[in-house]
């Protein structure tokens, strides 16, 4: 290809897979669903975007960095904490039992349905054994489930990405040299690459523990660290053993997320952006690959296989992964419709499916598009079919149940205390250790990381954050905050506006939406309920009983109405309102 056919190929390629994403988030459905039949039709229309052709050899070692990049912020985003008791027990067993039980169907099936060889049959049950967070967490996103279910998922889908993909490099070696290796030996290279990716997590671990904990570089520089540490780290690992950068970069994200004194918390906000580019252009490119002769004769099998998978591989690992746990059945029935192909499945049928059938694998080339369309598949099914499912089995969670409430002065535990006694899932920051520990001792979630991280919703997308509420005692920071946030997504941004303009530099001359009435301010609500005046709920009424104060309404479908300084939100039948009552009144002398 000439300069010019490579630059137009590497601009349309971006064009299309941002197109796509804004499409999508326009009309509130997965991008994937959108980008693999546009990359399919791409490709089929001009060869520009086809990366084997602008990118040749480059193509393949691109993509093992980039999906290292993927799973390591993937990684950021996993709680150890979180993997605990019975959601430890389900995630551990859907990985062993998901990996063993999809891989032995798929290849049965492959071999059945499509008259694969031997080879190509076992090569495409190992790939089709991973799911991952590209499409999972897009997908749990636009579903929005229980938390518990939220994190089984995730843990899962991240897991499982630099499992199959070393297992696909192992297998991949094991079919080229046929009946001659030996099973102890491959058993070994799977421990050996197992041992590699480790060591490069700890390796990488080390230098961004030297890095943000001790040297504290500032965000940009920070940001730039961590993609050349795992960059580095993974190219690697993949030079030692085939595709251990995957296991390195998940070791890392998880080790940074979850070791004291690292400050690298999940949603970077140059890093998502970043993630979800790369994440686009492969889901343009690898289809691209694709030619639509070669699809002919393969779709009406991959219905076959797709039922095998999603109606009986997926239900009976989760059938009995969550066996003795203390799951709903309606958790267990979505852990069993929730099991996508992504882009791990797409980059590694990509890579082997060309290399085998070079070797004179017997329709190795079918491997791809099968994989194709079994991705395609997946994700149409799920992404049209699993947010009415959740709500149906009611393990859905409210359109605005979660609010994020940043500050700890005992009025705004209150406050949250009184969300919660209605239903209300609530998230809660401060700053300051003691109102730390208050929250903690109210029972209530405490949000992990720095302030602005979590005023800005870091992991506010893998949480379900709905709506910030800023009412902390620094006026300037809840303006600045409010500043910051505005715009910065769909969740709408509510802030304590200051008692006059004698307060703060600059929260007297910002704007945003402040909360509640114009008398009832951040010092006069400490004042009050300091002097006794408490937080109540009630069913609502047209009328607010004397010397109380509305706050909030809680809407009958859960959706929050807060009380600004321009508006109260209107009386509807069903709603519950957060009031600030009156303070006692002082005892009667005795006469």
């Amino acid at each position: 290809m000439t300069a010019d056919q490579i630059l137009l190929g590497v601009g349309l390629t971006l064009v299309l897979a941002v197109g796509c994403q804004i499409v999508a988030a326009r009309f509130r459905f997965p991008a994937i669903v959108v980008l693999l039949p546009v990359g399919f039709v791409a490709g089929a229309l001009t060869d520009d975007i086809n990366p084997v052709r602008v990118l040749g050899p480059a193509f393949t070692p691109l993509v093992s960095l980039a999906v290292a990049l993927i799973l390591y912020d993937a990684g950021l985003a996993l709680d150890l904490k979180r993997l605990r008791g019975h959601t430890g027990r389900v995630v551990v067993r859907l990985l062993w039992l998901g990996v063993g039980v999809t891989w032995a169907f798929a290849t049965a099936f492959g071999e059945l349905l499509f008259g694969l060889s031997r080879g190509a049959a076992v090569m495409l049950g190992t790939i089709l054994v991973v799911s991952g967070p590209t499409v999972v967490g897009p997908l749990l996103g636009f579903v929005r489930p229980v938390e518990r279910l939220q994190h089984i998922l995730a843990w899962e889908g991240s897991l499982i990405d630099p499992v199959g993909g070393i297992l696909g490099a192992l297998v991949f070696h094991a079919v080229l040299t046929g009946p001659h290796g030996s099973p102890l030996g491959r058993i070994l290279g799977f421990l050996a690459s197992v041992s590699v990716g480790l060591a490069g997590g700890a390796v990488g671990t080390a230098v961004l523990w030297l890095l943000l904990g001790r040297m504290r570089l500032a965000e940009t520089l920070a940001t730039s660290a961590q993609l050349a540490v795992v960059v580095g780290v993974a190219a690697v690992c993949d030079v030692l053993r085939d595709d251990s950068g995957l296991i390195a970069a998940v070791a890392i994200g998880v080790a940074v997320a979850n070791l004291p004194g690292l400050d690298a918390p999940a949603g970077n906000p140059f890093l998502e952006t970043l993630v979800q580019q790369i994440l686009g252009v492969l889901f343009i490119a690898i289809p691209a690959t694709i030619t639509p002769s070669s699809l002919k004769d393969l779709i009406v099998p991959a219905l076959g296989l797709l039922a095998v998978l999603v109606l009986l591989v997926r239900p009976l690992v989760a059938l009995v992964s969550t066996l003795g746990t203390d799951l709903s059945s309606g958790e267990r029935a979505f852990v069993g419709w929730m099991a996508p192909r992504g882009i791990v499945a797409a980059s590694t049928a990509s890579t082997f499916s060309a290399s085998l059938a070079a070797a004179g694998v017997p329709k190795a080339a079918e491997i791809l598009p099968i994989t194709f369309l079994v991705i395609v598949g997946t994700v149409t099914l799920y992404a049209f079919t699993a947010a009415p499912l959740a709500a149906r089995l009611k393990v859905r969670r409210h359109a605005w149940s979660r609010p994020l409430l940043v500050g700890g002065d005992a009025w705004v535990i209150d406050v949250a205390r009184a969300f919660r006694t209605v239903g209300i899932d609530v998230l809660m920051w401060a700053g300051v250790e003691h109102q730390r520990e208050q929250i903690r001792q109210a029972g209530l979630e405490l949000a992990p990381g720095e302030l602005l991280a979590a005023a800005t919703g870091a992991g506010a997308e893998l949480e379900g954050i709905t709506a910030v509420l800023l009412l902390t005692a620094e006026d300037d920071f809840n303006a600045l905050a409010s500043t910051v946030l505005h715009g910065n997504g769909e969740s709408p941004v509510y802030r304590l506006g200051p008692p006059d303009r004698r307060h703060g530099l600059v929260a007297p001359y910002t704007g945003g939406r402040i909360l509640f009435a114009t008398a009832l301010t951040r010092i006069e609500i400490d004042r009050r309920h300091r002097d006794g005046a408490p937080i109540v709920t009630r069913p609502a009424a047209a009328d607010v009983p004397a010397g109380h104060d509305i706050l909030f309404r809680i809407r009958a479908n859960g959706a929050l109405a807060p009380v600004t300084e321009s508006a109260v939100p209107p009386y509807e039948e069903g709603d519950v309102e957060v009031l600030l009552g009156p303070a006692p009144s002082p005892p009667a002398a005795a006469g």
